[in-house]
């Protein structure tokens, strides 16, 4: 498995390198010599450290799940610096805190951006940004793989039969991820293109849509869909980042499968027609419900376009919905609808089991004959108690910064959320480059935090804290 440590890091290594050099060939194609050389030493940089990691030597005896948690940690944290290289040495003159924020942002799948005007750049790093999102987003799904032992025995039955992954099943579940997230990646990029959309904006949004990332490539989104059907399509497509990833995949090849087996996209499904139901009944005022329709399934999927013609009133509802989240095998962030659920059925279990003794009270979730342990229950509220402590620290952090109290707080919500900031959430003219020093990396420091699975940092910090 130490081996498989260093292949998983040479790997987005040689990921980044391939990325370099289709934007070289792309710029030599459209004859965009600014920033040509640029991508030459990310593509250098970025295969020497491929070599390295894969022909170097470990003797490392047993690779502990500390191990692992740390190796995702440091990619979070290396692979944006590679990234970063082509904005610190284009022509626009970024600073490399600025370079490094705007690598950690698409990587993390978040969107902040340092770029006031997207028209000013050139469509090569326009691709680039949208690139290190869909490779950040790749990165997150086989960071789950590597880290499947600390997830409960009904998640890991949800990807294959054995309970404890060895090398060969591990890279088996990784390049069907590798195969799915590649191709439903084509397929979005076509059936934008099917709507009339502009090829250049149909693979920049289709990078961003399955990776749940921000990234625009114009100012805003209404310079890019113009027609009803455009809209309605575009917000259908980001459910794709709501839903598991294996979902397409599991109805196409498992035929055999009960209902059991989809429980958590079933689950997802039922709570997306609750609140699309609830939106259209009462936010449906001015017969424009095609703009709150893509506000709403960009909120839950966690990837945050919207237009500006949405309600203020409807911010905080947004925001509450950025903070669920969706499936947790997709690369959408949020806490989790199945976990939210669970921990709320289980607490009204509890209630009612002291008031009514006698009755016996099931933990199990809708469409599944399985009952949940108390076990995750325990991990669950743990996550949440870990999220709310982090929002509370960012929001101080961002206040000593500078920033006003109501800009912190939601900022803080989408920053742990990995969530774009835009006019659903009231907070859309944010100016991040004039941001200082310290705001900025509290930023990067929480992005990450919010990207690692919560409950891997709670056991680095039983490791560190708690050495019995």
């Amino acid at each position: 498995m130490s081996y498989l440590r260093l292949i998983y890091l040479s790997f987005f290594c040689a990921l980044i390198s391939v990325l370099s050099f289709f934007n070289i060939i792309y710029s030599y194609y459209f004859n965009l010599y600014l920033n040509l050389n640029t991508y030459l030493y990310s593509l250098i940089i970025s295969l020497v450290l491929s070599i390295f990691f894969y022909y170097i030597q470990n003797n490392e005896s047993k690779f502990t799940i500390y191990s692992k948690i740390l190796t995702v940690l440091l990619g979070y944290f290396l692979l944006p610096l590679i990234i970063s290289i082509p904005f610190y040495f284009s022509i626009y003159n970024l600073s490399f805190i600025n370079s490094y924020f705007e690598a950690i942002s698409g990587f993390t799948s978040t969107g902040f951006s340092v770029f006031p005007n997207i028209k000013h750049i050139d469509q090569s790093l326009i691709l680039w940004r949208s690139s290190s999102q869909w490779i950040g987003g790749l990165y997150f799904l086989f960071s789950i793989i590597f880290l499947i032992d600390i997830f409960d025995n009904s998640f890991k039955k949800s990807l294959t039969n054995f309970l404890s992954f060895n090398k060969d099943e591990t890279i088996k579940q990784s390049l069907k991820i590798f195969f799915l997230y590649t191709g439903l990646t084509i397929i979005i990029f076509i059936i934008l293109n099917l709507l009339k959309i502009r090829s250049f904006n149909s693979l920049n949004l289709a990078l961003s849509i399955i990776s749940s990332g921000g990234f625009l490539p114009s100012n805003d989104l209404g310079s890019i869909l113009n027609t009803n059907i455009q809209i309605i399509i575009f917000s259908l497509l980001l459910l794709i980042s709501f839903f598991s990833i294996f979902l397409t995949y599991n109805l196409l090849f498992y035929k055999n499968r009960n209902i059991d087996f989809f429980h958590e996209d079933l689950n997802l499904f039922f709570y997306f027609l609750v609140i699309l139901s609830f939106f259209f009944l009462f936010f449906n005022f001015d017969n424009n419900f095609g703009h709150i329709f893509l506000s709403l399934t960009s909120s839950i999927s966690n990837i945050g376009f919207s237009f500006t013609s949405i309600p203020n009133n409807l911010n905080f509802l947004l925001l509450i919905l950025v903070i669920i989240g969706g499936s947790f095998f997709s690369t959408s962030s949020g806490l989790g609808f199945l976990k939210i659920y669970s921990l709320l059925k289980f607490s009204i279990n509890e209630v009612l089991s002291h008031t009514r003794p006698k009755n016996i009270y099931i933990n199990k979730l809708l469409f599944s004959k399985t009952n949940f342990k108390t076990e995750e229950t325990y991990k669950y509220f743990l996550s949440i108690l870990v999220f709310i402590i982090s929002l509370f620290a960012l929001t101080i952090f961002l206040s000593i910064g500078g920033v006003d109290f109501e800009s912190s707080f939601k900022l803080s919500i989408l920053t742990l959320m990995n969530t774009v900031n835009s006019s659903s959430y009231g907070i859309d003219d944010f100016n991040f480059n004039n941001l200082n020093f310290f705001t900025k990396n509290c930023l990067i420091i929480f992005m990450i935090i919010g990207r690692v699975e919560l409950l891997s940092l709670l056991i680095i910090l039983k490791k560190f804290l708690f050495k019995s």
